[in-house]
């Protein structure tokens, strides 16, 4: 394979070498790769990499991508402001 330094996960900065050296040394699902390079693990949680990792894993394993059993995700992290937490409360010192 070739070594290279484009990145798959920006979140995590996981480069397509990195990919590729996990899947050299024989791990094939999603779940596994994920694991050990935190690709997908990021705050976007995989929305960009989880399609770049499925179609590298696909390429590496001579599978069709729908062949290719896809891990959990889940929604990205949303910051949420204390005056919704606290119920509309702007000025805690007029309360």
């Amino acid at each position: 394979m070739t070594k290279s330094k484009t990145i798959i996960c920006r979140c995590e900065d996981v480069t397509l070498e990195d990919i590729e050296a996990v899947i050299e040394k024989g791990y094939t699902s999603m779940d596994e790769i994920k694991r050990i390079t935190r690709c997908g693990m990021g705050q976007c949680q995989g929305r960009t990499c989880r399609t770049l990792l499925l179609a590298e894993l696909a390429k590496a394993t001579n599978t069709h991508p729908n062949d290719i059993k896809v891990t959990t995700f889940r929604p990205p992290v949303k910051n949420v402001k204390m005056s919704v937490i606290l119920g509309g409360i702007e000025d805690e010192e007029n309360s």
